[in-house]
């Protein structure tokens, strides 16, 4: 599915959601210039917010780039070096690879200066554009030339609900047997590991996850998930095509056993983004790196081609997820005041329109 009918499918079911519900630690690593081991969130919310929106990045010696924790900083760091050690040398500057244990780390660590610029998914850099001045200028392409990927529901191949699925119809029979089930997400702010299941799956069949399963985890990373699935720690897990596929070269075992049962409409790839005030003359080098790098041989463990010019629209199509969450939790809410209710879905649905254009 092209990115303008994931925007289709999505504004659709926003503008008409009815009564749907909705499921409403980090460490520096460098490769080029060593950075002291630390809490980096804790660290970080040390620092005065307001110290974070004045300090001034013209006199920068160095750089942090933030990785999500798609997978285990023991998989990331190998296939990531290389492409920081070339960054770097193209910058003339050292580059300190900055993983984290969640999502969250890498937007909190960005919002107070810790980080510079990151490879973000969808949903961690439309959070990251609102809290951490984080702005988005390229965007990754598949080494089949492809810019989005697919979020999947996963299960063990011995699982007996697998003979009872047709067709990868696994979303009705995860919805109709819920109760039965466990059930595994990855992390909050995950695009394909939470959000478009959320939305797809659920909000659209009129399903609270948090009501209905027989047990729901937060696994953390699709790497976790994918070998909760294997090993039969949970029933039904989300997970995405490229993380599929780097599981196949990392641990071809557990990716044998693992069966795709769900597949959604193509998310938009993944962003990298950098903070705003950052000075031109460095932005311009980064996004001249960017465009211009296609070593296959470093991106390839990546599952990348290369990048392409991108800005912040790109990712409009996960803002209206994220609004339509929101839309959804308000209307569920039956605390909430009637006309504070209608208040709020009004500037929702502001927000909405402005979103679509």
């Amino acid at each position: 599915m092209e990115r303008r009918n994931f925007l289709k499918s999505t504004s659709w079911f926003i503008l008409s959601l009815g009564g749907a519900k909705l499921l409403a630690s980090c460490s520096p690593s460098s490769t080029t210039s060593e950075t002291p081991a630390n809490s980096g969130i804790a660290e970080a919310e040390a620092v005065a917010d307001t110290n974070a929106q004045t300090q001034s990045f013209s006199d920068l010696k160095e750089l942090n780039f933030g990785i999500i924790s798609t997978e285990s900083q023991a998989n990331q760091k190998p296939i990531w070096e290389p492409f920081i050690q070339a960054m770097s040398d193209e910058l003339g500057m050292p580059i300190n690879a900055f993983y984290a244990t969640s999502y969250n780390g890498v937007i909190e660590a960005m919002r107070f200066g810790q980080v510079h610029l990151a490879w973000l998914g969808g949903k961690s850099y439309i959070e990251a554009a609102k809290i951490a001045n984080a702005e988005a200028f390229a965007q990754t392409v598949g080494l089949d030339g492809s810019k989005g990927y697919y979020a999947y529901l996963i299960t063990n191949k011995d699982n007996p609900i697998v003979s009872q699925i047709v067709n990868e119809d696994g979303d009705q029979y995860v919805i109709k047997n819920a109760s039965d089930l466990t059930f595994a997400f990855n992390d909050p702010n995950s695009t394909s590991g939470f959000l478009v299941p959320s939305y797809y799956v659920f909000a659209k069949n009129n399903v609270n996850p948090k009501k209905v399963f027989k047990k729901l985890i937060f696994s953390g990373n699709h790497e976790a998930t994918a070998l909760a699935i294997a090993n039969n720690q949970v029933d039904v897990a989300t997970n995405n095509s490229e993380s599929l596929s780097r599981l196949e070269k990392t641990n071809p075992a557990a990716r044998e056993k693992i069966q795709v049962i769900w597949t959604s409409p193509e998310i938009p790839s993944d962003p990298i983004a950098y903070r705003r005030d950052l000075p031109e003359e460095l932005k311009t080098k980064i996004k001249d790196f960017f465009y211009n790098y296609n070593d296959e041989t470093v991106l390839g463990p990546l599952e990348w081609s290369g990048f392409i010019v991108a800005d912040d629209k790109n990712w409009n199509a996960i803002r209206e997820l994220e609004i339509g969450k929101q839309i959804l939790e308000i209307q569920e809410n039956e605390n909430m005041d009637t006309a504070d209710k209608e208040k709020k879905l009004n500037e929702l649905n502001e927000q909405l329109k402005a979103v679509q254009g």
